[in-house]
């Protein structure tokens, strides 16, 4: 851990979306001032902010001057890909406390970095190719058809394409660049197996907390859409010590020695496989299923070893029961309307995105996030 300092209660928070509506939330019942900055001053969680700036949180320089006018204490974020390059960078220059170096933020922020930094030999790593134009697609650097075509910097599932063959790779290939800042795809080997989500945290260089969660996916959408979030896993406790064991190589190699990570692994015949590493909280709100599971509450957690306390307990106490995190999804550009969707009587948690009406918002374009709820499945 970086530059801590003691406790303290100006905050800045990257981004006011939805994903971030827990850790502003947070942070105002623990009596904190909450800053907050965006691209855009149409986010949903403004309204909880004590004070917003209208910035493009990729702007290193503008948040860090930002930070520096509102002498903030921490500059943080969760959920957000983007967001954390520029909160580990601030940090780094402002001395502030921060869990990963910028390097590492970077590196997980682009996919190609990410599978170049762990290497062709690192077992759990796939098969790949970049491309910067359609000059480089041949049959000799695509080879391994089917794949999964990404823009290398893209955040979420836009611009995901799954692709058989070289003319669906040529008839998707300027929709997904078009989702890339720096203009490159990534085709990756297609995996054919059960995809699970892994939360973990990360203290003083050891996994303290460590959690498998089944992914349930649109199958009629590409990408894997999510749907639904499943605890616990179905996986067999001989397949989640060899996930455990890639986390824990994963986190070694990239330098992860403290905080929260989240990982996207595939299966394939009972071998894990990394999709995506990000050194943050999830953008599923993950830690609100988890803490109703198993009782570990992962963004207190998270705040309070940023805010410097040392005294964290890492402990569980699974329920008996089973728990889903259901999305009430809707297709982009319609207006949203809540009572199309079964609620649960007694679910744990509900939250909607949209009021009646609104318009859908276009993120990956297929099927978007209106809301979600937590039910306890006996």
């Amino acid at each position: 851990m970086k530059g801590v300092k003691n406790m303290t209660r100006k905050v800045l928070i990257l981004g006011a979306g939805n994903a971030q509506y827990d850790a502003i939330k947070y942070c105002k019942e623990k009596g904190f001032e909450v800053y907050g900055c965006s691209y855009t001053d149409t986010d949903k969680s403004i309204p909880l902010l004590d004070h917003f700036e209208k910035i493009n949180i990729i702007d290193v320089d503008e948040v860090k001057e930002y930070a520096m006018k509102i002498n903030a204490d921490i500059v943080y974020s969760v959920g957000s890909d983007v967001a954390m390059p520029t909160a580990c960078k601030v940090s780094e220059q402002l001395n502030l406390p921060y869990f990963v170096s910028s390097e590492t933020a970077i590196i997980c922020n682009n996919k190609q970095q990410m599978r170049d930094y762990l290497g062709s030999d690192f077992e759990g790593n796939v098969h790949y190719f970049v491309s910067s134009n359609k000059d480089d697609l041949n049959e000799e650097t695509l080879n391994f058809f089917p794949m999964m075509m990404k823009p290398v910097d893209s955040q979420g599932q836009r611009g995901v394409r799954l692709v058989s063959n070289m003319d669906e790779v040529l008839e998707e290939y300027d929709e997904s660049m078009s989702h890339s800042k720096s203009k490159k795809i990534i085709f990756e080997e297609y995996l054919n197996g059960p995809e699970i989500s892994v939360n973990a945290y990360v203290y003083e260089k050891e996994l303290k907390f460590f959690l498998v969660s089944d992914r349930v996916s649109f199958e009629e959408y590409p990408g894997g859409i999510i749907k639904e979030h499943h605890l616990p896993t179905k996986e067999s406790p001989v397949v989640v010590e060899r996930i455990r064991a890639l986390v824990e190589r994963v986190v070694n190699k990239l330098n992860i020695e403290n905080g929260p990570v989240y990982f996207q692994i595939k299966i394939v015949n009972d071998v894990p496989y990394v999709i995506e590493v990000t050194p943050r909280l999830d953008g599923c709100h993950m830690w609100n299923v988890i803490k109703e599971y198993c009782g570990f509450d992962l963004l207190d957690a998270t705040f309070q070893h940023l805010l410097g306390n040392e005294q964290l307990a890492f402990c569980m106490k699974e329920k008996e029961g089973k728990f889903k995190l259901v999305f009430t999804c809707e297709k982009p550009n319609t207006a949203f309307d809540r009572s199309k969707y079964i609620i649960p009587d007694k679910c744990c948690y509900l939250r909607w995105y949209y009021e009646n009406g609104d318009n859908v918002r276009v993120l990956n374009g297929f099927m978007e996030k209106g809301g979600y709820y937590i039910e306890e499945v006996k």
